[in-house]
């Protein structure tokens, strides 16, 4: 059994709280001392910018490369993958809906420094086909430079196809590609630890420099966003549960205690091993929980998906506010579209979402106010993270079922049996629904 922690050594989570409540106390005291805080809120999103370029890089070129031959990966591969891009999208409607809904940003006025907002871009936003032909870079390394995260997307998706095609030749390649995205994404964990203190300065300078009103704008995001995730696993999760026919009360049983593991810590990867070994205690065969989860960790972010489209509409509606300039349904999409590939591969690490929050926005919006509001973002991010995990895990759990009733798995009571003979046929009930669907 693990020895409980000593009260004199709490968590990172706990010091993240330590820290946005002290934040909240010196913004309210003493704001002017607070705003002087905004050199380590800055060190801090200065760290995180450093991850974007070679933590896309690796992950992208590596998951590519990795699955590029889906002939051997099989069935089961291109099955999961097909499933993932569903529940992801819904999420991000779902998501998109509700923050169009409920406004959360709508009134909060952000204030950037004199010299950020002399240098704000005052040319008309990009259109479709400005947008289309910006994703392709001429110098990849100017677009890791500027940390163009659309641009890295684009030239990755295409070097990991190439490495792919190159084959055995560019196996070295593949695996440095992998050792970068390990690296980066212990690198992140690193930068986390200093979390307590940017996320307190974080709040300290936004409750300092905005007044207080900036914490009703942020309870709405938090409210809304658990809504959201509410609406999206009684809606999307309990269709998919019908459709395979799940039985709640043994699956429910199974997830409870790594749901809850995740939503304390915030770490869907601590969650990881005691899933695994209760999916396989559910009946569901050991290839597909080895396969299925940890590749859901890239491909199959349900809760920080919709996290993320609502976060991202968050700033573009307070940019709106501020500026004055529409950010239309239209934009909205399209950062929906780019958010569709960057938010692959974070779940790993706690927080690490923000570092796609901040690149693709950077890449939609005007930067100086894009800084500004993710910022003050950080200083709630922990409510949402623990939430948005938690889901991530139990999306995770849910999808090794649906690949085993997919690959035949059949149910004894309230456990999956997998069939005598390797079927490729899509189970009856899904093939039951799918015709009463028409």
């Amino acid at each position: 059994m693990a020895q409980r922690r000593r009260w004199w050594k709490p968590s990172i989570t706990q010091q993240i709280f330590v820290g946005l409540a002290l934040g909240t106390l010196l913004g309210v005291v003493t704001p002017a001392f607070a705003t002087e805080l905004k050199f380590l809120r800055e060190i801090f999103l200065n760290l995180i910018k450093s991850i974007i370029a070679p933590l896309v890089f690796g992950s992208v070129v590596a998951g590519i490369a990795g699955s590029g031959s889906l002939k051997a990966v099989g069935r089961i591969g291109i099955r999961s993958l097909v499933y993932f891009e569903i529940v992801t999208t819904l999420a991000l409607l779902i998501g998109l809906l509700v923050v169009n809904i409920t406004q959360p940003g709508a009134g909060l006025v952000l204030v950037a420094d004199g010299h950020s907002t002399e240098m704000l871009p005052t040319a008309k936003p990009k259109t479709l086909v400005e947008i289309l032909i910006h994703i392709f870079p001429a110098s990849i390394v100017e677009s890791m430079a500027k940390g163009d995260i659309l641009q890295i997307v684009a030239f990755s998706t295409v070097f990991g196809l190439a490495t792919a095609a190159a084959g055995d030749k560019a196996r070295r390649i593949v695996e440095w590609c992998e050792s970068l995205a390990q690296v980066m994404f212990r690198f992140t964990e690193l930068v986390m630890r200093f979390a307590p203190i940017g996320i307190g300065a974080a709040m300290a300078y936004a409750i300092g420099h905005q007044g207080l009103g900036v914490l009703v704008n942020l309870g709405a995001l938090v409210l809304s966003l658990y809504g959201a995730l509410v609406v999206f696993v009684v809606v999307v999760f309990g269709a998919v549960a019908f459709i395979v026919r799940l039985p709640l009360r043994a699956f429910v049983e199974a997830v409870r205690e790594p749901f809850l593991l995740a939503f304390v810590t915030t770490s869907s990867e601590s969650a990881l091993p005691k899933a695994m070994e209760n999916m396989e205690q559910l009946g569901v065969p050991r290839r597909i929980v080895g396969f299925v989860m940890p590749l859901g960790y890239s491909f199959n972010l349900d809760g920080t998906t919709l996290y993320l489209a609502m976060a991202s509409v968050f700033l573009a509606q307070a940019i709106e506010t501020t500026t004055g300039q529409p950010f239309g349904i239209g934009q909205q999409i399209m950062m929906m579209l780019a958010l569709m590939v960057t938010s692959k591969g974070v779940a790993a690490v706690p927080r690490a979402s923000l570092v796609v929050l901040l690149a693709t926005a950077l890449s939609f919006m005007d930067p100086a106010l894009v800084a500004v509001g993710v910022a003050v973002i950080f200083g709630v991010d922990e409510f949402m993270d623990m939430a948005r995990t938690s889901v991530n895990l139990l999306g995770n759990c849910l999808a090794t079922v649906v690949i085993a009733r997919w690959e035949g798995c059949q149910w004894e009571g309230d456990r999956l049996v997998e069939p005598q003979t390797d079927s490729a046929e899509i189970p009856a009930a899904l093939v039951g629904v799918a015709q009463s669907e028409g």
